[in-house]
Formats: structure tokens, sequence, C-alpha cells
């Protein structure tokens, strides 16, 4: 037992000393430490832990189209398909480094012949024995094995261990990628099914702004044949009217477009897009709860991966420390060996066993080492930066859309007015004109006011109902 401690005691100073041999003194450990800290509200709102993020999709979009719409593509997308492999491909790495550190263990056999030459020692000696009883040692002997070979590195430092939760903290990191991919492809749907909504209500404005021109060509023409007005009074409102002809298959043009880009978003070959495009103009976005800044780390899946990247890269600077310390290493054989098969069942003459272990470690030209380490701190202060980087960034869209939302709203009513007002001396310019007390101009440069104004109010509920889309997106809602 004596004996036993002793050796004990030996092999741990063994190992002790070549710990401190082997880690270089100019290793300097990673100090610096990421900035959770956030702002208490959003540019000095206030606010409460009400956060629409935690609202699920199907609930926070109310029209059923679009809902089938982004059910396909969540199905169809293939870039979310492609993010799925990826996942697979992350999970399968878990496995793979949780079997570095388990025992390895191999069974095989083995047939071969062996001749020695009669002038070695083992020739000679070969020469003077008996394989058996009574029977010599054949000149060309046949050697045959059977058996298994366990090989361990044991995990003193927990090398392996941690190369397995690096893995993991991927294969998470990767999850939260596909989701942020959902968030963004729920997003950039819903943006694109408001936009083919817009252009459809515009196409119904510009159809019906050809109409009333040319209602007023058709004035003008007859106060051209009572001498009222010149040629050049019809051929402006002509003009005029094929301009806005021309406006129409542009505005035709982009709706192809708006519905293919939604076709490829949800994995479909060109088709007409299901849609409600009637009463666009009264869609009104419900109130944004935006919570607290300190809800981006919980609710926003790119925060959550640049987090999970970050943990990993910590792990990563452990082992590359672990690498300049001592391995341990353990094999085992056990199996039969036999120059006849008909021996190998012999017990115990035929078994053979094998026991040994083996401690190294770096000594000298650690250069690879050290570069690795310097790396692997290196790759830590840049996932600390990326995740301070993705909360800042994250923090400043909410606040740009929060700010959106609240400026659109109010454009679109100043918008409103405007259409209103110039919708107004529309008539009052036409009744002018046809008791000559205003110009065939005035009368055009006022459907012209008139269409632009009506186009951009559309637009504009265009960008309302995105900055409602793109602050949930901010938020870090459309994954759950």
């Amino acid at each position: 037992m004596n004996n036993i401690r002793k050796i004990n005691y030996l092999a741990t100073g063994c190992v002790l000393i070549m710990v401190a041999a082997c880690v270089p003194k100019s290793l300097v450990p990673v100090t610096k430490t990421e900035n959770r800290n956030t702002p208490a509200t959003y540019n000095g709102s206030t606010s409460d832990s009400t956060n629409v993020a935690k609202i699920k999709w199907k609930e926070f979009f109310t029209d059923p189209k679009l809902e089938a719409l982004i059910d396909t593509a969540l199905l169809n997308n293939q870039e979310l398909n492609l993010t799925l492999q990826e996942i697979e491909i992350s999970r399968n790495e878990i496995n793979a480094r949780k079997g570095e550190y388990l025992p390895f263990v191999k069974l095989g056999g083995g047939l071969g012949v062996d001749k020695v030459s009669r002038y070695t020692s083992q020739g000679a000696a070969d020469d003077m024995s008996e394989i058996r009883p009574g029977v010599r040692t054949p000149e060309v002997l046949p050697d045959m094995m059977v058996g298994a070979r366990a090989s361990w590195e044991v995990d003193i430092w927990h090398k392996l261990r941690n190369a397995q939760k690096v893995a993991a903290q991927n294969y998470f990191a990767s999850i939260e990628g596909k989701n942020f991919l959902v968030t963004n492809l729920v997003g950039e749907i819903a943006n694109s099914y408001y936009e083919l909504l817009a252009l459809d209500n515009q196409l119904a404005i510009i159809k019906q702004n050809i109409e009333i021109l040319s209602n007023a060509l058709n004035i003008i023409r007859q106060e051209k044949q009572a001498a009222k007005v010149t040629e050049l009074a019809v051929r402006r409102f002509e003009a005029e009217v094929f301009k806005t002809q021309s406006l129409q298959y542009e505005i035709q043009q982009k709706i192809v477009e708006a519905e293919n880009k939604i076709n490829f978003l949800v994995g479909r070959y060109p088709q007409h897009v299901d849609r409600s495009s009637d009463n666009f103009n009264t869609l009104a976005p419900t109130k944004v709860y935006a919570g607290l800044p300190s809800q981006l780390i919980i609710n926003r899946p790119d925060v959550r991966a640049a987090e999970l990247k970050l943990s990993a890269a910590k792990l990563d600077v452990n082992i590359a420390r672990a690498n300049f310390y001592p391995s341990l290493g353990l094999s085992a054989g056990l199996g039969f060996r036999s120059y006849n098969p008909l021996y190998l069942v012999n017990l115990p003459q035929a078994l053979i066993t094998s026991l040994a272990g083996d401690i190294a470690g770096p000594l000298v030209n650690k250069y690879a080492l050290i570069a690795g380490y310097n790396t692997a701190s290196a790759k830590q202060i840049k996932a600390i930066i990326e995740f301070e980087r993705t909360v800042l960034n994250a923090c400043i869209e909410v606040t740009n859309q929060l700010s959106n939302i609240d400026n659109l709203d109010k454009n679109f009513n100043m918008k409103s007015n405007q259409v209103d007002a110039l919708t107004q001396s529309t008539e009052i310019s036409i009744k002018l004109f046809k008791s000559a007390r205003a110009d065939y101009m005035e009368v055009l440069l006022t459907q012209r006011d008139v269409l632009e104004s009506r186009m951009e109010l559309i637009e504009t509920k265009m960008r309302q109902m995105n900055a409602f889309v793109n602050a949930y997106r901010a938020l870090g809602g459309g994954w759950n």
C-alpha cells in the first residue's frame, strides 16, 4: 500500500512539473467582459414590460390570406430548408465531439505468414524450440489473431468535454439563426403583401384618373368645336391621358414583380397571389407595445445567437489553454492468437492481453499552440464586440421604427387632408372651366396634383404598414 501511495505521489508530482513546464508564462488571459447594459427605455419614452414580440405571428396578422402565404413559406421556403440542414449538421457535430472523450473499442482480426532469418536471434531460437510438445517450430510460421482493442484519452482538463459544449453552443446558435431567418421571412412576406395591396390600389386610382381625364378631354374637344379653346388645349389633355396610361403599365409590371417576389419566398413558381386589396386605405395598425430594451436579449434571435457564439468562444479559449497541458492516454487489448486456427480456443495458452498508459505534453516548439491560444483569445474578443454590436443595432432598429410609426401616422393624416382639398378643387376647376372663369391649364394641373397626392397617400399607407411590421420584427416577434 505504501508503494502504491509513493507511485501516486510521484505521478502527481510529475504531472504538476509537466504542467508548469508546458504552460508558457507569456500567456495573458482574456480579461474583456461583454457589456450587457441597455437603456432603461427607448429614446426616453415611458414603457413597461408589455411587449408585442411575445405575440405569435398568427395573432399579430389578422388577414387570413396573408396568414396562408406565411404558412406556405414556412414549409416551402428554400433558404429556410437549407438552414434546417445546417442545423442537422450542427447536431451531428455534438455527437461527434461526445464520442471523442469516450473510450474507443475496436474488434477485428488478422492473418499472416512470418519467416525470419535463421541467422538472427529469433530465427536461431525458433530453430531450437518446439511450438508444441513434439513439434518443432516451422520455418514458415502462420499467424492468426482475433480480439478487441480499446483506447481512451482521459479528459483530465475537460478539453474534450469543452469541445462538445462548443459544438452544443454552435448548434443552439444555428437554431437561433433559423429563428431569426423565420422572423425576417415573416416580415418580408408581410411587407411584400402590403406593397402588393398598395400597387393594386394605385392601379385602381390610375384607371379612375384615366377615365376622368378622358371625360375632360371630351369636354375640351367640345369646347374647341365651339371655338372656346384652341388645338393646344386638346393636345395637352391628350398627352396627359397618354402619360397616365403609360404609368398604368408601369404599375402593372410592378404588380407582376411583387407577386413573383412573394412566390419566390413561398417556394412556388409564378402564379396569381390571392389577396384582399379592398379598403387598403382604411387599414389601421394596432398599437405596438415595445416593452423594455433589456428584453431584446431574450426576444431577438440574432442577439441570442450572438450570445451563444460568445459562450462558445469562451470555451474555445479554455480548450486552447488545455492544449499546453499533458494528456493521459490508456490502451488495452484482449484476444486470441495462434499459428493454427484450431488452437485459438485453447485457454489460457492462446490468450493475449495488454494494458498500457502514457502521459505526454508539449515541451519545446510551442509556437503553433501559442498561436492557437492567441487566435482563440482574439475570437473571444471579436465575439464580445459582435454581441455588443448586435444588441446596439437591435435597440436602434426598434427606436427608429417606433419613431417611424409615429411620424407616418401624422404624415398620413396630413396627406389625407391634402387629398380631400385637391379633390374638391378638381370639381371646382371643372365648373369654373365650363363657365369660362378658368382656363384649361388650371383643370389639367389640378387633375395632375390630385393623382400625385392620391398615389402618395397610398404609398404612405404602405410605409405605415411596413413600419408596423418592421417594429414587430425589430422587437423579435415572428419566430415563435
